[in-house]
């Protein structure tokens, strides 16, 4: 059924402002609410505020008039009034920004991960700021215009929303001075504007030739001979973890009872290189400087785990997360996110079920040094309560819900403090299979998170914001080092005395090959922070 009669058939260019309007005023809640923190209500600023939705609408005609013309106007329509519902739901009620890493993050997103998205909140969304919206364009009938007028009506549209941006710019030009110079960061949260502009820079990135030889790195990676002892070094991947959630790092909370009783080294001031896995996991394996990091860069070339092997390493990646993000695939690799590897599932998989055939896979190395990484699942939000088993349920009422925003920041905290606390347990029973080695090998862990995680601080929750204007929480990430009874060259106590030191993911490459005694022209001493001199500076972030 038709909502107008032939004969008042609405034009291709009526629609498309239609559609404009609703989005600006339904679908950028998370975009005016920013803008109003910084721009408050008041006589002063108002005809900035009023300026700036029409020049809001204004652009989101102009995009819209670019691509939508004769019948490609309503698939186009309705594919931004999806999206843009749900991009609407994880700004309003997360503070999040779609930018090209999080599209790749959601592109990369497994089920089991997708489905902690999901819940009623969401449905309305999409239900009330997609679908319903999506009927309407479909069902309204369009005026049918031959090929010219068609060309002259959309340049038409174009040049008039383009004059409207300039005039409501223009009056105001000092102000939008400042705002485009002082507040870029709100423009990230423009719907559907930039998760427009960032889809485009990520196909664009995506569309770049292949390269098909992979660039090699550590040719001349070898144990020396004089090295007879082997070497066993687990390092554990954390997902999610907070530094400042440690008690290892003074949290007033005892989150690491069972570490505490462990002769360690906790860093305090250790920054991931992204906030998001798909970025944090393969800088932290990649030859790469941090400041130059690149994900393509990253998948072009090989990385730690190749340079390991190489040298005659034994490398195993087990996995209780996602996946590797291309880091492990030249690797032997083990899923343990099903119970036809892990051993310890419930309502999912738990972390500790990697450990169940470790000594297992670790007697059937017989010759040469072993290197394990394993991947947790850790923190990962938003269903915390779902992280741990419910023996580590201490700190209570739990948020046990995905929708975070439904719960207060005690109950969020609290469960959220909970992961911290099984990761702890976890950290001491690898910790404990070590020991049962030392016999053989000279052991050690090394143990740093991907990311952080914002828990509701200034209205901003999970990860993957931008690194300019993420805040600490998901970048300041936990990293603590075990050594056991016979490994060499390693002076604790200068380590401890240096646990506040600034360090970054780019210290992981080069201090893995330290602690393995890989010789390689590639190995930095400047960036191992095992033998970093004293006067030394380390990478800042």
């Amino acid at each position: 059924m038709n909502y107008l009669p032939p004969t008042k058939r609405i034009s291709n260019s009526k629609l498309i402002i239609l559609v404009a309007i609703f989005l600006s005023v339904l679908c950028n809640y998370a975009f005016f609410k920013n803008v109003i923190t910084v721009y408050p209500v008041n006589p002063d600023n108002i005809p900035f505020l009023v300026s700036l939705t029409l020049l809001v609408n204004s652009v989101f005609v102009i995009i819209l008039s670019l691509a939508c013309h004769g019948f490609l106007t309503k698939p186009l329509l309705i594919i931004v009034l999806i999206i843009s519902s749900i991009t609407a739901y994880f700004m309003d009620n997360f503070n999040l920004v779609i930018d090209e890493v999080m599209i790749q993050n959601i592109l990369e997103t497994n089920f089991h991960e997708s489905v902690d998205l999901i819940s009623i909140k969401l449905v309305v969304y999409f239900l009330i700021l997609g679908v319903a919206p999506s009927i309407f364009v479909y069902k309204i009938p369009i005026q049918i215009d031959i090929l010219k007028i068609k060309i002259i009506s959309s340049l038409k549209l174009f040049c008039m929303a383009l004059i409207l941006a300039i005039l409501c710019m223009l009056p105001l030009g000092s102000s939008y001075a400042t705002f485009f110079r002082e507040h870029k960061p709100l423009r990230y949260y423009s719907n559907p504007a930039y998760w427009i502009y960032s889809t485009a820079k990520y196909v664009k990135e995506s569309l770049k030739p292949t390269v098909t030889t992979l660039e090699k790195i550590g040719l001349d990676a070898k144990i020396p001979a004089s090295d007879i002892d082997r070497e066993l070094i687990i390092f554990v991947l954390g997902e999610t973890a907070r530094a400042d959630r440690f008690s290892l790092n003074g949290y007033s909370r005892q989150t690491n009872p069972f570490l505490e009783k462990i002769d360690l080294v906790s860093f305090t001031n250790f920054w991931s290189c992204g906030t998001s896995t798909s970025v944090s996991v393969p800088c932290i394996f990649a030859k790469i400087d941090s400041g130059n990091y690149s994900s393509q860069q990253a998948k072009n070339s090989e990385n730690l785990l190749d340079v390991l092997s190489l040298s005659g390493v034994n490398v195993f990646w087990i996995d209780n997360n996602s996946d590797s993000k291309g880091v492990a695939i030249r690797s032997n690799y083990e899923d343990y996110t099903t119970n036809a590897n892990n051993p310890v599932c419930d309502i999912e998989c738990r972390d500790e079920g990697m450990l169940a055939n470790l000594q297992k896979k670790i007697n059937s190395v017989k010759k040469g040094d072993i290197f394990i990484v394993l991947h947790q699942m850790g923190s990962h939000g938003p269903a915390y309560y779902k992280r741990y088993p419910s023996a580590f349920r201490k700190f209570i009422p739990t948020c046990e819900s995905n929708q975070l925003q439904s719960c207060n920041d005690d109950e969020i905290s609290n469960a959220y403090d909970n992961t911290i606390l099984y990761t702890d347990y976890f950290l001491s029973k690898t910790i404990e299979i070590l020991k049962q080695n030392d016999g053989i090998f000279e052991t050690a862990m090394f143990y740093v998170s991907d990311h952080g995680e914002s828990l509701g601080e200034r209205g901003v929750y999970l990860h993957g914001m931008p690194n300019m204007i993420a805040p600490d929480a998901q970048k300041h990430v936990p990293a603590i080092m075990w050594f056991g009874a016979n490994f060499d060259d390693v002076d604790v106590d200068r380590l401890k005395a240096q646990r506040d030191r600034k360090l970054n993911h780019e210290n992981v490459f080069h201090t893995l090959l330290g602690m393995m005694e890989v010789e390689t022209g590639i190995y930095d001493p400047t960036l191992d922070i095992l033998h970093v001199p004293e006067s030394a500076q380390l990478p800042s972030r």
